[in-house]
């Protein structure tokens, strides 16, 4: 049997290790959470989880206690305590976790210190997004947490490329509790607590024992919190332009579709951070930064409240007849009616309303980037050619 040495190109690994791993992708539309779970919170009263199906990871959590609009009011005054305990935490740690992570995410780790907490994503090798996820640094774990239907995919990869890093890659048994608007003292409980960075209201997300969920919850609403089900955090989350994996992108989608993933100032983390070494799929990300823009973009749109129906997450978005793009998820605000998130070309973007089905849809301007910063290998080739 030939010898095989890695490469540090971790480009190059998938395809000579392990053959189908770089084409390591499945049918978003066919993704959905576990039906297994049911959080424990689903047994207060008025508590009801969302009816029907969808694309959107709500399975085993509270989709509102009786009253969503009233819930999602206290996000602008108080703190809105949310259940996200459907989702599922890979826990990463050993001496070589920070460069294990470094190689292998968009996100910058291999000096970062407890507490860091960003976004990161794992991209094929053309650059596809295949998994987004959330981390936090302990300064000992890292915490990575992903909707359940995306946990098996990534931890597999995760667990495949090891090699000889001195590294494990685990399953935490913890439970993802988001605050938002005013941030609460954390539990006793608490393993890991972030800030998470969004174009949002303030959010703050906190990591407990799956066995102190309860507990925790109710520590938080002694310091004031007031609990609201997910529908308020997916209100939140489409304003923020924040996409969730299998509602809202497609296998085609790059980093530079969600604008504010990609980190071009010290402010904020972003999910893909553009001063680092190699990662599968970067050679894409460098090229858009520098050269050109993404051929779609992730937009908020506000949907005609008088339609009889809303549109389901997957429809199609139409311009004069002609498909421009995908509708992802849909949620009702409770002072912009009915939203959703959008994955539309970018040449059909300002040329008037979209319709999908019989819904008029229009895009918040603010969602179009207006500056996408300099293209420095598009003015190199501008200045070698005499522009």
């Amino acid at each position: 049997m030939p010898s095989y040495r890695p490469s540090k190109r971790f480009n190059n690994i998938d395809d000579r290790l392990f053959p189908g791993l770089k084409a390591h992708r499945f049918d978003y539309a066919l993704l959905s959470g576990d039906v297994s779970y049911s959080s424990p919170l689903l047994s207060r009263p008025g508590a009801a989880e969302l009816q029907g199906a969808t694309l959107v990871d709500v399975s085993g959590v509270p989709w509102h206690y009786e009253n969503p609009l009233v819930e999602q009011r206290v996000v602008e005054t108080g703190s809105a305590i949310i259940d996200r305990s459907h989702r599922r935490v890979i826990a990463v740690s050993g001496p070589d976790a920070k460069a294990f992570l470094h190689n292998l995410l968009s996100q910058k780790l291999d000096d970062v210190q407890a507490g860091f907490a960003a976004g990161a994503a794992d991209l094929d090798i053309q650059g596809h997004v295949l998994h987004h996820m959330d981390l936090v640094f302990t300064g000992e774990t890292f915490f990575l947490d992903v909707p359940a239907a995306q946990f098996d995919f990534l931890k597999d990869f995760l667990t495949k490329m090891i090699f000889w890093s001195k590294v494990t890659v685990d399953e935490a048994d913890l439970a993802v509790i988001s605050v938002l608007g005013i941030p609460l003292p954390a539990p006793a409980a608490t393993v890991a607590e972030r800030a998470v960075f969004w174009p949002g209201c303030p959010r703050q997300d906190i990591l407990v024992p799956r066995a102190e969920l309860s507990a925790a919850v109710t520590e938080l609403e002694s310091h004031g919190g007031s609990v609201a089900g997910l529908m308020t955090f997916t209100a939140e989350r489409v304003k923020a332009r924040e996409p969730e994996l299998a509602a809202d992108l497609d296998g085609k989608t790059i980093p530079h579709e969600v604008p504010h993933w990609i980190r071009r100032s010290d402010d904020r983390p972003a999910f893909v951070h553009l001063e680092k070494g190699c990662y599968r799929g970067q050679e894409t990300v460098a090229r858009v930064e520098n050269l050109g823009r993404s051929p779609r973009l992730l937009v908020l749109l506000y949907l005609d409240g008088s339609a009889p129906e809303a549109p389901e997450p997957g429809a199609d978005i139409t311009l004069g007849g002609r498909r421009v793009g995908r509708l992802g998820t849909v949620v009702d605000d409770c002072d912009l009616g009915p939203i959703g998130l959008g994955l539309v070309k970018r040449s059909a973007l300002n040329q008037g309303d979209f319709s999908i089905g019989p819904v008029a849809a229009s895009v918040e301007p603010d969602s179009i980037p207006q500056d996408e910063g300099p293209k420095a290998g598009r003015a190199a080739v501008n200045r070698l050619r005499g522009r």
